[in-house]
């Protein structure tokens, strides 16, 4: 039987094994040959992989879709002026249609930085949101932006816990295994300052029931950790272990404030983190993330939002991520290139629990694949080619992006959706919502 499609000769890197020169083959989206020679079946494609290397998509643990439209427009602020006076005044002057091309528009920023699957911590309008990411083509887990407690709230996120409850089971009865099953629903939880313990504890024995994981960011300032303390009785972290909620099933967005004991009470309930270098020093400060890795917690990376980052690219991140911890510790060795790959592909996907879906080149697995080209003069000269993926990669070196076995990005050219148009009707609304929000750069 012929293979669908056929790609190489091309330097492999599968990321749980050596890289080697050879082949991949997908054939319904599957990865069915991989290896240094080429299977003997016929292909119907092949695509001349010479001089290049084919290498896992990308993994975005932490990536607000709906933000998209409102890059720029909280610039230079702490983390509460932020929330409060400039994201949730956008957030609440976005509409369905205004969601979803800011989904798509994301996405699109996504695939050019060779990232097919992301984790989006929720927003208002899940169906736009979710049909955005669909057109698109790419992977992601899509959650509702949930609060039922705590002071500053907008008007119209004035809910019960039960209303909170109600409505993220309407949306994971609609998109659970939607497109194609590239969509996944996650329950989300925003801060320990909005979350009432009922909450906390009710989503993330939702998301366990739906095989899901739950999203929440999770110690992000000093702040938060008093508020905990005064509230709880105990910093966030730690709360969170007490009511059970610390485990696999919780994605432990950012955990930028956590002592010595937490990062232990992290390692010992596999409860996965996602780091986001960028908006981390920004907004909120350095998280001690080679110290997690050395104590055995799961760590993916993720871009956060595009006003909290402004750069929404996971290839900026690796590079970000490694040299920060670096000055951290004072030490040069520390969170090698290796595992910083890890963090982007196999370890991205396990913190979302996908990791026997995507994250590595192995057979079985979905064809979730970039092509890059390194004959760029960023690129070109590196002695270690593995090791460049992280320290000098650039989005203009992703030449292919593979999604279940479908092209999105082929020689440079998206292929399902008219880029430009969509740009322009992403600057056109976030005009108009920004004006409706009474919000300026």
């Amino acid at each position: 039987m012929p293979v669908d499609l056929r790609i190489g000769p091309a330097l492999v890197v599968p990321v749980t094994a050596a890289p080697f020169e050879g082949w991949v083959e997908v054939t319904g989206g599957e990865l069915v040959h991989v290896g240094p020679e080429p299977s003997a079946a016929p292909a119907t494609e092949t695509y001349d992989a010479s001089g290049r290397m084919v290498i896992p998509a990308f993994v975005n643990t932490h990536c607000h879709t709906s933000q998209q439209l409102g890059r720029g427009l909280a610039d230079d602020v702490g983390l509460l002026t932020w929330l409060h006076e400039r994201i949730w005044p956008y957030e609440t002057a976005l509409d369905e249609a205004d969601s979803e091309i800011s989904a798509l528009a994301c996405a699109i920023e996504q695939i050019r930085n060779g990232c097919t699957l992301i984790a989006d911590p929720g927003g208002r309008h899940v169906d736009g949101m979710a049909r955005g990411i669909a057109t698109a083509g790419i992977r992601a887990l899509l959650g509702r932006s949930t609060m039922d407690d705590g002071e500053g709230r907008p008007p119209v996120d004035q809910e019960t816990t039960a209303q909170a409850l109600d409505r993220q089971d309407e949306l994971a009865a609609r998109w659970h295994g939607g497109a194609g099953g590239r969509l996944s629903f996650s329950y989300t939880l925003r801060t320990l300052f909005n979350c009432s313990d009922d909450l906390i504890t009710a989503t993330v024995e939702r998301a366990r029931a739906l095989g899901t994981v739950a999203q929440m960011h999770v110690a992000e300032i000093p702040e938060e950790n008093a508020y905990a303390r005064a509230t709880r009785g105990t910093s966030t972290v730690r709360h969170l272990d007490r009511l059970g909620a610390l485990g696999p099933g919780l994605l432990a967005v950012h955990a930028t404030w956590v002592d010595d004991e937490e990062i232990e009470l992290l390692a010992a309930r596999r409860c996965p983190v996602s780091h986001n270098a960028a908006s981390n020093l920004k907004i909120l400060g350095t998280p001690r993330i080679a110290d997690m890795v050395d104590a055995g917690v799961v760590v993916g990376l993720g871009t956060d939002g595009a006003p909290s980052n402004n750069r929404m690219s996971v290839i900026d991140e690796m590079w970000l991520a490694s040299i920060v911890q670096k000055g951290l510790r004072r030490d040069p060795t520390a969170l090698p290139a290796e595992q910083v790959l890890r963090m982007a592909t196999i370890d991205g996907a396990r913190a979302l629990g996908m990791d026997s879906v995507v994250g590595s080149i192995e057979l079985g697995k979905r064809a979730d694949l970039v092509v890059i080209d390194p004959r760029t003069p960023n690129f070109a000269t590196a002695a270690d080619p593995v090791s460049a993926l992280v320290t000098a990669l650039k989005s203009e070196n992703v030449e292919s992006v593979l999604c279940d076995g479908e092209w999105l990005l082929r020689d440079h050219r998206l292929t399902r959706v008219d880029e430009l148009a969509v740009l322009a009707e992403a600057t056109a609304r976030a005009a108009t919502v920004r004006e409706r929000a009474g919000l300026r750069p």
